[in-house]
């Protein structure tokens, strides 16, 4: 089967830093794109940064100039480094991977349990 292992959530002061890590592990084939998402309470999963196989990437307005999301695809890891943190930023952050575990599969999402970030004083 297909892990998903977040970490380095927590709690940080408004204008700090954290940086999360997400590791596929598993029966793996390839990993197309990957991506990091957050909820808040009573709202929807909102997408925050997707990076390609080939390293393009895309950020939602709130947290361009902030968020990096970088990946190791040796690892099949993916990073988010978030600074400048605002207290709206508070979430629970989930990463997400399109992959396929074998040549002869169709590509699925593939999420991880979440990881709480709290950004307040």
């Amino acid at each position: 089967q297909v892990q998903l292992v977040e970490s380095g959530g927590g709690l940080v002061q408004p204008g700090g830093s954290l940086r999360l890590s997400c590791a596929a592990s598993g029966r793996i084939f390839s990993i197309s794109d990957m991506s990091w998402y957050r909820q808040t309470p009573g709202k929807q999963r909102e997408a925050v940064a997707t990076i390609s196989s080939g390293g393009t990437t895309n950020y939602a307005d709130s947290v361009k100039g902030r968020f990096t999301i970088s990946r190791d695809n040796a690892k099949n890891t993916v990073y988010l480094q978030m600074n400048s943190l605002k207290p709206e930023d508070t979430a629970v952050y989930y990463c997400s991977a399109n992959l396929r575990k074998s040549p002869w599969t169709g590509a699925m999402d593939y999420w991880g349990q979440g990881a709480q970030v709290t950004v307040s004083s």
